[in-house]
């Protein structure tokens, strides 16, 4: 009995102290802050881009499933020859903002330009919405909102489309990337945007894989006013995405 109780009188502090230390917190612990610089890559085939984004996440709630974002993304574009449609929703629908996102478009406001190559490289400030499926998968969606693009001046073909045989169709005109960029809703966008559906699996605390299906919207404006009184043309492309992120 002398010898249970000397056992149990020095096992006293280590009992306390095993009490008084918390437990050991997972590095996969949904946290509420988690900032990230991110390469993506994106392509279909007609045109590749390649994504460098800084981000930070916001977990909201008492779990911190949830994170909502913003972002700084610089995206390149490249591509050989590609058709660049009628842009304003005012011409491809007739509606604006959301109400055009609805209607369906006006084929004979809808013009083409040809274009032999695309180069593109946008400036964004970015949205960024995520939600944790577990503590290494997650599901997510970015959209880049606000910025500039820069390019080359490129050359194309002008194809009009109207009813009426404009003396426009089939000449030789120039364009360069729209320089302001404005996430605004559907065909009433403006400039040259991107964005990404993705799940993400983090193979470390500090490193995580992302794949889905990149959106880019690219525009150019031509150095002049052709039919419907339009200077701008929109290229729509999604294509699959693969990105590697570093949490730090």
């Amino acid at each position: 009995m002398k010898t249970l109780f000397v056992i149990l009188f020095m096992s006293c502090p280590l009992l306390l102290l095993a009490q008084g230390t918390p437990p050991a917190t997972s590095p996969y612990a949904f946290a509420p802050r988690i900032r990230t610089a991110d390469l993506s890559l994106a392509t279909n085939g007609d045109l590749s881009s390649v994504a460098l984004t800084v981000n930070q996440l916001h977990g909201l709630g008492r779990s911190h499933r949830f994170r909502v974002g913003y972002g700084l993304r610089f995206t390149a574009t490249t591509a050989g020859q590609l058709d660049y449609v009628t842009a304003p929703a005012k011409l491809t629908s007739g509606k604006q903002s959301l109400a055009a996102l609805f209607s369906e478009n006006i084929n004979d406001n809808l013009d083409t330009l040809r274009l032999g190559k695309t180069q593109t490289n946008s400036l964004n400030l970015s949205i960024h919405l995520e939600y944790g499926l577990t503590r290494r998968l997650a599901v997510g969606f970015n959209i880049d909102a606000v910025g500039v693009t820069f390019g080359a001046e490129q050359s194309g073909t002008f194809i009009a489309n109207g009813p009426t045989r404009s003396s426009l169709h089939n000449s030789v005109q120039t364009a360069k990337p729209t320089t302001l960029n404005a996430l605004l809703i559907s065909d009433s966008d403006i400039g040259s945007l991107n964005s990404e559906g993705y799940v993400r699996y983090r193979v470390s605390p500090k490193l995580s894989l992302r794949g889905g299906i990149g959106f880019q919207f690219t525009e150019y404006t031509t150095t002049r006013k052709l039919t419907l009184d339009n200077d701008r043309f929109r290229s729509k492309n999604a294509g699959v995405q693969l990105a590697v992120a570093y949490q730090f």
